[in-house]
């Protein structure tokens, strides 16, 4: 007895652009830009996370492939994109912790409250993260990331 065939198809569009970037340093922020809205106390986003790493780009694609399913689920997204965010290091500083810090205080001034799904950060307390970095730089950045949004 013949079996029946099963139909094969191609997906239209790509599930993933991958793209080489000159990353000067391993460790740095990630941003993880949705492509629809994330309504906050204070207004609305396309950011849904921020997040660092030490081991570089190897380790965002872990961390990506982890967020994805959570992010992916919610109703209507169907994409986002993934932002690098670097600075220069400093000698016995972790500046990507740092510039991690910096940039969940500075959204949820921004905001009302952390990135959609950053588990910590609702109660973070400043210790002297804008003493490394200018306050309205690392909001212009959020802005600029938030506007390139997919």
């Amino acid at each position: 007895m013949a079996r029946r065939r099963l139909n094969v198809s191609l997906k239209s569009g790509a599930a993933m652009h991958v793209n080489r970037l000159s990353v000067g340093t391993m460790k740095l922020v990630y941003v993880i830009v949705q492509n629809k809205l994330i309504h906050y106390p204070w207004g609305n986003s396309y950011i849904a996370y921020i997040g660092t790493t030490e081991k570089g780009i190897d380790r965002i694609s872990q961390s990506v492939a982890a967020k994805a399913p959570q992010v992916l689920r919610a109703h209507g997204v169907d994409r986002f994109d993934v932002r690098l965010v670097t600075c220069k290091g400093r000698q016995r500083v972790r500046t990507w912790r740092k510039l991690e810090r910096a940039m969940l205080l500075a959204f949820r001034e921004m905001y009302g409250e952390p990135p959609k799904y950053n588990v910590h950060g609702k109660a973070m307390r400043e210790i002297a993260e804008f003493d490394l970095f200018a306050r309205e730089r690392i909001k212009e950045i959020l802005r600029q990331v938030d506007s390139a949004a997919p």
